[in-house]
Parts: C-alpha cells; structure tokens; sequence
C-alpha cells in the first residue's frame, strides 16, 4: 500500500465532482488488508510465535487462531492487547487498530495514555492492566 497523508486524500475528496473518478485516482492509497492479514504479515515479518504472543496478550489460543484465520473479529481491547503481546510499535498498533476500524489509541484520553505509555516503556499486557486498574480504568482484559 502506497502512503499519502489523510489530509490530502481529504482535500481531493472535498474537491472531487465525480465519486468514482475519486476512487479510481486514489485506490492504491485505501487500506485494503483485513485485520487477519495484517497481522499475519507483521508476525511473518517479525518471526512471531502465535502461540506464544497470545499467551503474553493473555488470551484463549483458540480465540486467537480464529482471529488470524479471520473467523472472529478481536474487539479493540484485544486488539490491542494481541500487539501489546506482540511488541508491535506504537505505529504499527495504530495502524492495525485503523485496518480493523477502531478508534486509535488518543492521548486525551486518560484510559489511552496509560496504554500508550506502558507501550512507550515496553510494559506487557500484565503491567498496562495493573496501570490501568489502578487508575480505575477498564483493563484490556
């Protein structure tokens, strides 16, 4: 997939008199990997381990093939906490949260920010749910 910023796209599509000549000027800049696809080449990149980054993500081995081979959706809680398990940068966690249609982790938010510093100071799932529990916010699991 091809970058161009957001706001450009935007711009071109604010402009834009004819949807599908829009499309076809742009296509190759449109996400067009689904979730499973995304982290399965970013474990193939890195030469993860499934069955092992589920266990740190803290969540069913089962669970987490089925998110991979594209039967189950993760929510964004396990989303995240499948990257988390991964150590997925902070990029590459928004991008995977972007593909799959979730909001971004967002720095005004309180719940968000402690989450993106555990990943910032390399905390596992473990670390950012006793964080987050101590603040009094939903952990990821």
């Amino acid at each position: 997939m091809k970058s161009i910023p957001t706001s450009e796209l935007l711009k071109q599509l604010n402009n834009a008199n004819n949807l599908d000549e829009y499309f076809k000027q742009n296509q190759e800049y449109f996400l067009d990997n689904t979730i499973s696809e995304y982290l399965y080449n970013v474990f193939a990149e890195k030469c993860l381990v499934k069955s092992r980054v589920f266990r740190k993500a803290e969540i069913d081995e089962i669970y987490g093939y089925q998110i991979f081979s594209g039967k189950k959706n993760p929510s964004r809680n396990t989303l995240i906490a499948i990257c988390i398990g991964a150590r997925f940068t902070l990029n590459e966690i928004q991008s995977a949260l972007k593909i799959a249609g979730y909001a971004t982790l967002y720095s005004k938010s309180k719940r968000d920010s402690i989450i993106i510093f555990g990943i910032n100071n390399s905390k596992d799932v473990c670390e950012i749910n006793e964080m987050l529990f101590e603040q009094n916010e939903n952990t990821l699991n």
